[in-house]
């Protein structure tokens, strides 16, 4: 690559470039090289370029180069990572300017509880877990809702199983034989299936029974309460709905977020008995 050329490209680039395009002539497989840089323009301004060289050389030993402008692309990765710099700088405020004081008022409230007797102290307490809550599923939606670690097989009917132990049910009870290996994040899968049982117990009550089931291409959720009114079901997706007064909304934008990182999908319909049905649908069977 002559040097008159390489003068174009935004000079922390630069060697990167003349790198990579060395790579393909000097391999011995011709193996085609693409790289991203910024090329100067006539108006000394830079544009966002991707080049990618021709795995093999012409006859007379040239290498065809075809470049395309990303700054679209490019824009919308910075404006991505602005969003994900900004959702970090809310998760750490959340976390310790919001938990500090919430810290504070229930050491206090306990404090009260012990030197006198209120009807006020159970709302009061009510009320911090429902900040705790709303915390909780705060920081779980700016820092884990749509991020993968990693796919692995996961044992859908174990992994449920483990869930209802690790959420307050009540009296609630849950039937499942499902039996299905599928490819997933577990602990964002275990996110989405913990965020559905307490959506199924808070919004249909203790005495509520889960069903959960195999799908050609997935599994299903339901419950045997009052369900969800048709008119309303577009909605239940959205950050503030919620139709239990102790609900932050936010369960099930979690569950939503992990189904698109998975490029699953998920609709909500009517229970067998009666009740609301999710199904999870698009999954990979291990």
């Amino acid at each position: 690559m002559g040097e008159q050329v390489a003068e174009y490209f935004h000079p922390a680039d630069r060697e990167r470039v003349t790198t990579a395009f060395q790579t393909v002539v000097t391999s011995e497989d011709y193996t085609a090289e693409s790289v991203e840089y910024r090329h100067e323009q006539v108006d000394g301004t830079y544009l966002w370029v991707e080049s990618v060289a021709s795995a093999n050389p012409t006859p007379d030993g040239h290498y065809v180069i075809n470049t395309r402008n990303i700054s679209e692309r490019k824009q919308r990765e910075r404006e991505l990572e602005r969003q994900n710099e900004r959702l970090d700088e809310f998760a750490g405020v959340v976390s310790h300017d919001l938990r500090n004081p919430l810290h504070i008022a229930r050491g206090r409230l306990a404090l009260i509880a012990e030197e006198c007797e209120s009807d006020h102290i159970e709302a009061i307490e009510r009320a911090h877990d429902r900040m705790a809550t709303l915390i909780e599923d705060l920081l779980t939606l700016a820092r884990e809702g749509d991020e993968l670690n990693g796919i692995e097989p996961v044992d859908l009917g174990d992994l449920v199983w483990t869930c209802w132990q690790h959420v307050e049910t009540g009296d609630a009870s849950m039937r499942t034989d499902i039996d299905m290996q599928i490819r997933a994040d577990t602990t964002c899968l275990q996110q989405l299936l913990e965020n559905l049982i307490q959506n199924a117990v808070k919004h249909t009550g203790d005495d509520v029974t889960v069903t959960v089931g195999e799908l050609d291409d997935g599994f299903y959720f339901e419950d045997d309460g009052p369900g969800i009114a048709p008119e309303n079901r577009a909605a239940v997706f959205e950050t503030d709905y919620s139709t239990a007064q102790s609900g932050t909304g936010l369960g099930l934008k979690i569950v939503e977020r992990v189904v698109e990182a998975h490029e699953w999908e998920i609709c909500v319909s009517e229970g067998t008995d009666g009740g609301t049905r999710f199904e999870i649908l698009g999954i990979e069977s291990s």
